[in-house]
């Protein structure tokens, strides 16, 4: 196995545990890699397609790399009736991803989630776990932009 995935030995070789060491895998690379689906399949004595289909199983698991800044657009009720769907059009225009991709650069990954329990400052999104409320297009472009210049 992958010396980088040796932290899966303290788990043993239960297939029970499998979930448990994709869990362990995300925590650490921020996605399940295709290495991460082979170590853990080697692991378990599985094959990478066991692996895979578990993964997709389960909303919790990433198979993309996230970018430098994750967004996570909220589409709770009270986000989607006061304009999450707008919000992710306008992101997506924005920087040319959709959810669930991040841009070429690796700078910005985009991902919809049911909640993030901010309603009262509907429509909300949070950037690497900062979150902006109540926003509109002008508000949102400005983020943007301050997270690119981070970036230049």
């Amino acid at each position: 196995m992958d010396k980088s995935f040796s932290y899966l030995e303290e788990l043993g070789s239960s297939r029970n545990e499998l979930i448990k060491a994709l869990q362990m895998i995300q925590n650490r690379e921020g996605y399940v890699s295709d290495d991460g689906i082979r170590a853990a399949a080697e692991h378990f004595s599985l094959s990478a397609a066991d692996v895979e289909g578990v993964l997709t199983f389960y909303a919790q698991f990433k198979r993309n790399k996230p970018g430098k800044y994750e967004i996570n657009i909220c589409d709770g009720t009270a986000c989607h009736i006061k304009g999450a769907p707008l919000i992710q059009e306008w992101i997506s225009a924005e920087l040319g991803i959709k959810d669930g991709e991040t841009t070429s650069d690796g700078v910005f990954s985009l991902c919809v989630v049911a909640c993030l329990g901010c309603c009262s400052l509907a429509p909300v999104m949070a950037v690497n776990g900062k979150v902006y409320g109540q926003l509109d297009r002008k508000k949102l472009i400005k983020i943007l932009n301050e997270y690119r210049k981070k970036e230049a």
